[in-house]
């Protein structure tokens, strides 16, 4: 089944019924069948796979999140009373023009002294236990007890890989500049006892 054309609702509804009981497109691991179905998606509709991706390394914590606030109108512009009766066209429109220059350089000046927000990605991260007798419930909180700043744990699911083994795939938020996900596989592949590799099964800028 091909789902290509997500300008058409139906190819979103064809693939949400499809995943209905299955994690991939084609099998029981990822492959270039989910790659190529992702991509297609997320050419159609990349802001909204941005925020999806994002919002999801929150759920953990969607009870305890803040109120939000609906996005508020445009404010009325302040447009200084300019009178008409007695002034030529050509100096109303140099008032307005010098308003306007103002107003832009304000703009300027009010962005350039605008903090950058960090940048951010949005991870997904495969760790393989030993065998089916791995204790999965002490694999998962082990990962999880890994605190660093910069760092979010999201959510995760048990996926099969055959012969009653399953793995871990988590999701997770890092600030680049404080996180480095060479050095997070390595601290998560210390436990030895219950890890045997660790994968990066996608990653976003956010």
């Amino acid at each position: 089944m091909s789902f290509s054309d997500f300008t058409k609702i139906d190819t979103l509804k064809s693939l949400n019924q499809f995943l209905a009981d299955k994690s991939y497109i084609d099998g029981t691991a990822a492959t270039q069948a989910d790659v190529t179905v992702y991509k297609a998606f997320q050419k159609q509709f990349p802001d909204f796979a941005r925020w999806f991706n994002h919002i999801a390394s929150f759920t953990e914590e969607f009870n305890s999140l803040p109120a939000g606030k609906a996005p508020a109108g445009a404010e009325a512009a302040d447009d200084d009373d300019v009178d008409l009766f007695g002034s030529s066209d050509e100096e109303v429109d140099e008032e307005a023009e010098k308003i306007k220059q103002q107003r832009v350089a304000e703009y300027a000046a009010k962005k350039a002294n605008k903090p950058k927000p960090a940048a951010k990605s949005a991870v997904t991260l495969e760790v393989k236990p030993w065998d089916d007798e791995t204790d999965l419930d002490e694999l998962l909180a082990n990962v999880k007890n890994i605190k660093w700043d910069g760092l979010t744990w999201g959510a995760h699911q048990w996926v099969p890989v055959g012969f009653g083994i399953k793995k871990l795939q988590i999701n997770l938020v890092v600030e680049d500049e404080k996180v480095s996900t060479d050095e997070l596989q390595a601290t998560i592949e210390e436990d030895e006892d219950h890890v045997q590799s660790t994968d990066v099964a996608a990653m976003q800028k956010i």
